[in-house]
């Protein structure tokens, strides 16, 4: 079930599983307000649907922020997310070795600064990501 869409995400839920699938919005500076939006509208419909299991799909996604700025928003949104009833986030891995290993860093960070109560994963396919959030 689509449940919003613009031109940076776009929102999809499966209510029989209490999957919301999202793919992970292009990150460029000109549109960091934008993102950050979006990702508040993310968030307000994971409060609305009491969606405990998130899917992330970042093998789509472009970032042309600086290392800094990308981590701001993912901080931003993990931070958010924790003040929903969220069980599960799995995250796709992008295909691009560098932007991984940089989102691993930032990943890496974040759950030693802020206490998560959902737990977070990195997959690198779909299927594995979806098994392991489909499994109670």
């Amino acid at each position: 079930m689509l449940l919003f869409e613009n031109s940076l995400i776009k929102l999809n839920y499966d209510p029989a599983t209490d999957i919301l699938c999202v793919d992970y919005p292009d990150l460029h500076g000109y549109i960091v307000d934008e993102v950050n939006y979006s990702i508040d509208i993310m968030v307000d419909n994971v409060i609305a649907y009491d969606v405990k299991y998130l899917l992330l799909d970042s093998r789509r996604t472009v970032i042309s922020v600086s290392a800094e700025e990308s981590r701001k928003i993912s901080v931003y949104l993990a931070s958010k997310l924790a003040m929903t009833r969220l069980q599960k986030l799995a995250r796709i891995q992008a295909p691009n070795p560098d932007l991984e290993k940089r989102a691993e860093g930032t990943i890496k960070d974040i759950t030693t600064t802020i206490p998560l109560p959902y737990l977070l994963r990195t997959f690198p396919t779909m299927e594995e990501a979806m098994y392991w959030l489909v499994l109670k």
